[in-house]
């Protein structure tokens, strides 16, 4: 049975940051006002663990070998199986841009939803190494005919990089910022999944 999340933060984001870590936060993402994103707010209560953070997700945002479609496909899969709103909503709006429709979006959450076979192979891998730690021989061949090595690996790291990072916003309660948007309608993360 999954958990009840935490409605208020547990770990409150930063107010009032020294100034290196302001620093560190400017590099971050903002909301439209430009207030660095909860995520960031809250994790620089451990500044050096942010700082490695933000640089393995900022590769994959910024500088990986996946597609941006493809990547925020694989984002979405892992925020709804790991019943993280606040990694959903940011990446609702990243995929948006990557160019995913809402219609696609909306049938991430849907377990048995048609998919062409390049997409439903991608979202299988998502749902693989979160169910089995692992690929199966399968699904590996099945992408290993699309992608190359490294975009392979990169694709099994960004599973568990978005997994942590789900964790932790879980974990720690952190509040999606208000103009985000929600889960999409139907059955939420663990009920009939």
């Amino acid at each position: 049975m999954p958990f009840s999340h935490a409605a208020d933060p547990r770990v409150a984001p930063v107010e009032d940051p020294e100034p290196e870590v302001t620093e560190m936060l400017a590099k971050t993402l903002g909301d439209d006002r430009g207030v660095p994103l909860a995520i960031f707010r809250t994790m620089a209560r451990h500044p050096r663990m942010m700082k490695r953070f933000n640089v393995l997700g900022g590769f994959f945002l910024t500088r990986g070998d996946l597609p941006a479609r493809e990547r925020e496909l694989v984002v979405l899969r892992v925020a709804w199986r790991s019943g993280c709103e606040y990694e959903w909503a940011q990446h609702v709006l990243i995929g948006r841009r990557a160019g995913l429709t809402d219609a696609e979006i909306a049938r991430v959450a849907e377990p048995a939803a048609e998919w062409p076979a390049a997409d439903a192979a991608l979202l299988r891998a998502a749902d693989e190494v979160l169910d089995h730690i692992d690929l199966s021989d399968e699904t590996w061949a099945e992408l290993a005919g699309r992608f190359t090595e490294t975009q392979l690996v990169e694709l099994v790291v960004l599973v568990g990089f978005y997994r942590m990072a789900a964790g932790f916003l879980n974990a720690t309660g952190v509040q999606k910022e208000a103009d985000l948007p929600g889960w999409p309608t139907g059955p939420r993360p663990g009920e009939g999944t």
